[in-house]
């Protein structure tokens, strides 16, 4: 049984780290942890390939706001990569398209075709991938039995470790990378770089930045007791405490004097309350002054202080005159 909790209109503004089973895209694992949580509201940051496992988090509710500072942060991977044998998605998902004879390949060659794909390198997106050209998906392209130029991309690899496995022609990998990057590509590459091709297989993403496997919950096992605070999916950036004579202009969104947020360096930073709670994400609006990103508190109703209200992005940020 599922431990699906008490589902109730009430809305969850935080995220989940699912642990994403085989065979969904990430828009299925969202659609589930929607309905298991009783949620209108919820999104990914970063996808994960259908035959993909591993961390995938699910933002829910006004928290969805904030997926965009997670979707950027670095991604870690282990899969396996065979020798051999190309296919048309670059996993074991798609049709072979080609075969090579590289049963002659050592460990040590095959370590250093890795080697060279590490670092900053350029990689050209797969044409089954949800990256736009001209306003269309490339895999709506490919669906059609398309296919167009992509423009090559820079990405960061700081590890991508091989060895052989048991099994002839197939190497274990460890990725830690950009996001961005496609671990797909990565095999695939290292096959050409050997003088043939290569698929990957069996990927599992084991981190998302902070968030880890091991922390993740299996998906149908989502209870609202899962959810956790907004706070965790901007962790990584600077935090900064207000006052309560803040509370107010943080709601409504102003723009502040960086002094007075006691901002410093190139942002964005994480504003909280003296109790921990996040109440928006500031970024630099010109040398002296802040502006907001995303205000989760809302600005103070007649009824109660700033929090009672609904939240939302900030629209421009040159309204309201500076405080502080």
């Amino acid at each position: 049984m599922a431990r699906r909790g008490s589902k109730t209109a009430v809305d969850l503004d935080g995220y989940v780290v699912v642990d994403k089973p085989p065979g969904m895209t990430s828009h299925d694992v969202v659609a589930r942890a929607r309905h298991l949580l009783a949620q209108p509201k919820a999104g990914h940051a970063g996808t994960l390939d259908p035959d993909a496992t591993g961390v995938l988090v699910v933002g829910l509710g006004r928290a969805t706001r904030l997926l965009r500072f997670a979707t950027g942060l670095a991604k870690s991977y282990a899969g396996e990569i065979v020798l051999g044998t190309t296919t048309s998605t670059l996993d074991s998902a798609g049709d072979v398209t080609a075969t090579f004879e590289m049963s002659g390949i050592t460990p040590a060659e095959v370590s250093a075709a890795a080697g060279r794909l590490t670092g900053r390198i350029l990689q050209v997106p797969p044409m089954v991938s949800a990256v736009k050209v001209g306003g269309r998906r490339l895999h709506e392209i490919a669906r059609e039995g398309g296919e167009i130029e992509r423009e090559a991309r820079p990405v960061e690899v700081s590890r991508f470790d091989v060895e052989p496995t048991s099994t002839p022609g197939v190497y274990r990998a460890e990725v830690e990378c950009s996001s961005g990057t496609y671990v797909r590509v990565l095999a695939a590459d290292l096959g050409a770089l050997l003088g043939g091709g290569a698929h990957l297989r069996a990927l599992r993403r084991h981190a998302v930045g902070q968030f880890l496997a091991r922390d993740a919950v299996e998906l149908d096992e989502l209870a609202r007791s899962d959810v956790r605070s907004p706070s965790g999916l901007v962790a990584h950036l600077p935090q900064l405490v207000v006052g309560e004579e803040l509370l107010a202009p943080v709601g409504y969104g102003k723009v502040l004097d960086r002094r007075a947020l006691g901002a410093t360096g190139d942002g964005p930073w994480a504003i909280t309350d003296g109790s921990g709670a996040l109440l928006a994400v500031y970024e630099p609006w010109d040398d002296d002054r802040a502006k907001p990103m995303v205000v989760l508190t809302g600005a103070p109703g007649p009824d109660g202080p700033p929090g009672a209200g609904d939240g939302g992005v900030a629209g421009p940020a040159g309204g309201p005159a500076p405080l502080g």
